[in-house]
């Protein structure tokens, strides 16, 4: 067996030995002349030269040498676009299909009033091209000549001049282009930039950044990998996860953020494929089926480079007070009698509940979305909503953009476009998008397709509905030919335009406009809530999720939840109950995250879990008094680039330590959970520099440093920054409608506090009934 070895060539630009003759891939060299727009950005003539692919080798063929075949190919020259917006951006772009103009600037972004297109001109120095703003400051550079480029051997060819390039957004931090990340001249690992072209045609677009040997890399969206992705290499293709231990996942996000101060974003909604200094371990590079090159660079703190994400993206909304209460859920309820069984025992068992949600069983038949109640499970949907109402319970439902066989709506959504029409060689040959068999997707590209699907909605909260839950939106159907989008683009921008579909219909219909959304891409955090997919009942699906959620969380997501205690069972996926330990420390895990709800194969209702209801009860009440705590992070939250749930290099980027550790996590600004991920109770807990309060006890620790902790099932460990003042509400509630904000105390970790001993927090803990 041989092994190739041009990893670039195959594993990044996935040219394979038997298409590569065919394959033209063109390197940037240094520009001839940069000039002024009249926009006042800045444009390069970057000549790109063609390299040959051998089975192992890139080869610059000399003067005359034929490149490809028969033909022989000059170097192609291109305009580049310099761009800054505000003190901290600077965007670079290219069009390797030779077109003059700029890509759309939407749906993906929302770019903020605030940040302004900054004039820019280029000053001309003895050994480089600098880019300067108005205030002189140089936020990009570009060499004359190769700086590393010394005597070379008469046996070796020297290099071509090369594309030397820095950007510096914020005008200090220099971001290199990875210009020499090669063996030799023939065997390169990454390109600055560069495309590829198969018979003549742009197949892909390329770009590297030098990477140093200690660079830590977290975002990219969803990624249930752990925190630092020094190292990896993967595609940025939203699939249905099937769990959320695998490199497949629902929301990717093409972004990341580096320890070496600066965050990429990647305007695009292509299938790119992201290394990470891992096909070179000198090089973040990514490679994406698009002529159009759009990359957008920010320096700052993690917490600033967040916020220029959002402000260049959109800034997440905000949610209502009660989608922080508990949502109830499970894979299906059936009927109005079954839920209200289930409202009246909550309330008698005196656990606090705002929201539940019936999954795919409200249809005629279960799973057939027909966005109608069934007639004989549901006879008066209105009444049964308003009486749930009444009980202080919002009543949220599913559905599925996704249409098939049986469903009524089929005909009608063929027939006007709401689907996108099929190529019949494509559907003869068993082309399939879907587990589920569906016929296709809502054409979220076809305005009439969204105003009929919006129509749908509007239905339902006529009735009474608070919420849609927007599951799937990861896949659409790459044989079907949609309005506005090939489909190879659409597949990954689908999920926005689903979930702006669905918010704003929301938004028209009710004061307090939210959805519950599965599937994510650039711009998807403006329509919270996401949630983490379907998990596994078991220890390491609840450390993965809450790697997603961190990983989420640092790419420019505020709001974030989970199926508490796991989606499925295992090994039986209906039948597999979870643990009663597993069901109380996701529990503890969840009463943290910004959204708490309860869903999954088999009962999630803590009455089912008689051996540990008293203490899950006390969880829930505890989650109701942070409740105003919860609300101030989320405010803070939508205003700023920090998310509810935050990874620890968030408030300590100059802690190694913190770039690697995914099993701890700040909730807001003042509390730093450890959950317990095992039956033992044992849990190694890594406090930062500084001074941290034992929630529970009031005793003082003194970070950096590891603590060894054991805790039993009714604690986990949890921690306070000293002298940190939260809102809390220090009486047992049923449910938000109850929650009077005269009555927000302020709960202060100074020496003076106790824990559980102290009011208000040992009334909240007591197990006794509601007052």
């Amino acid at each position: 067996m041989s092994i190739p070895r041009q990893r670039f060539v195959t594993d990044l630009l996935d040219i394979q030995p038997e298409a590569s003759a065919e394959s033209v891939i063109w390197r940037a060299d240094r520009p001839t002349q940069m000039r002024e727009t009249p926009a006042k950005d800045i444009e390069l003539d970057v000549p790109f030269r063609p390299l040959r692919v051998e089975p192992s080798l890139l080869v610059e063929p000399a003067d005359g040498e034929k490149v490809h075949r028969d033909h022989k190919l000059e170097p192609r020259s291109l305009p580049i676009r310099v761009s800054a917006y505000g003190d901290r951006v600077v965007r670079i772009t290219l069009c390797a299909d030779g077109s003059a103009a700029l890509p759309h600037d939407g749906p993906m972004l929302a770019i903020d009033e605030s940040l302004q297109p900054q004039p820019l001109r280029v000053q001309l120095e003895s050994e480089a091209w600098s880019v300067l703003d108005e205030r002189g400051q140089a936020r990009f550079r570009i060499e004359r000549r190769d700086p590393v480029r010394r005597h070379w051997s008469d046996l070796v060819m020297p290099p071509a001049e090369g594309f030397v390039a820095s950007v510096l957004p914020d005008g200090h931090t220099d971001i290199p282009f990875s210009s020499h990340d090669q063996f030799f001249p023939k065997q390169v690992e990454s390109l600055p930039l560069g495309f590829v072209t198969s018979q003549g045609r742009v197949d892909h677009t390329a770009f590297s950044i030098h990477a140093g040997p200690q660079e830590h890399f977290v975002g990219t969206g969803e990624r249930f990998a752990r925190m630092d992705l020094a190292g990896s290499t993967f595609s940025l293709i939203n699939d249905d996860g099937l769990g959320v231990n695998s490199p497949r996942t629902y929301k990717n996000i093409p972004f990341y953020l580096s320890s070496a101060g600066y965050g990429l974003m990647v305007h695009t909604s292509a299938m790119m494929r992201l290394s990470l200094a891992g096909v070179s371990t000198r090089a973040a590079q990514g490679v994406l089926p698009d002529p159009v090159l759009d990359l957008f660079f920010i320096a700052g703190s993690p917490e600033e480079i967040l916020y220029e994400l959002r402000r260049l993206t959109g800034f997440p909304a905000d949610v209502p007070r009660w989608s922080y209460g508990v949502w109830m859920s499970r894979m299906t309820y059936f009927s109005d009698e079954e839920i209200t069984g289930i409202a009246h025992r909550l309330r008698e068992e005196r656990l606090p509940c705002d929201v539940l949600h019936v999954d795919t069983g409200w249809f005629a038949k279960d799973w057939v979305c027909e966005w109608e109640f069934s007639a004989e499970r549901f006879s008066d949907p209105a009444g049964f909503m308003k009486r749930m109402d009444d009980l202080g319970f919002r009543i949220t439902l599913w559905q599925t953009p996704n249409i098939g066989q049986g469903n009524r709506l089929l005909e009608e959504a063929k027939e006007n476009g709401y689907l996108a029409p099929r190529d019949s060689a494509e559907t003869q040959s068993g082309s399939d998008f879907s587990s589920q068999h569906f016929d296709g997707v809502i054409d979220f590209t076809n305005p009439e397709a969204v105003a009929w699907y919006q129509s749908l909605l509007k239905r339902l909260f006529d009735l009474g509905a608070a919420a849609i839950k927007t599951d799937f939106g990861e896949n659409v159907d790459p044989a079907a030919r949609y309005h506005g989008l090939p489909a190879r683009l659409l597949r990954n921008r689908y999920a926005l335009l689903y979930q702006q579909a669905a918010f704003e219909a929301t938004a028209r219909a009710t004061s307090e406009p939210i959805i519950w959304a599965r599937a994510g891409w650039l711009g998807s955090q403006r329509y919270p809530v996401h949630w983490g997919g379907d998990c596994a009942c078991t220890w390491d699906g609840m450390a993965a999720s809450l790697r997603g959620g961190l990983h989420l969380g640092l790419s420019g997501f505020a709001f974030w939840s989970h199926d508490v205690p796991g989606f499925h069972g295992l090994p039986d996926f209906m039948n597999s109950w979870p643990t009663d330990d597993l069901y109380v420390r996701w529990t503890q895990f969840g009463v943290f995250t910004s959204h708490l709800r309860y869903h999954g194969t088999s009962p999630r209702e803590p009455y089912d879990y008689p051996a540990v209801l008293d203490l899950v009860r006390r969880w829930w009440r505890l989650r109701y008094a942070l409740i105003p705590y919860l609300e101030r992070e989320g405010t803070r939250a939508i205003q700023t680039g920090f998310p509810v749930l935050r990874a620890m290099m968030l408030h300590h980027p100059d802690d190694p330590l913190c770039w690697h550790i995914d099993d701890q996590f700040f909730c807001g600004s003042d509390l730093l959970v450890a959950p317990v991920m095992n039956g033992t109770g044992q849990r190694r807990v890594y406090l930062p520099d500084g001074a941290w309060v034992d929630f529970w006890t009031g005793e003082f620790h003194e970070g950096p440093g590891w603590l060894d902790t054991n805790h039993p099932l009714d604690t986990c460990p949890v921690f306070a920054r000293p002298y940190a003042e939260i809102p809390f509400y220090p009486e047992a509630i049923e449910h938000t409608g109850q929650l009077d904000t005269s009555r927000i105390v302020p709960l202060r970790f100074d020496e003076r506090y106790r824990g559980l001993s102290q009011a208000p927090l040992a009334e909240v803990w007591k197990s006794d009934g509601l007052k």
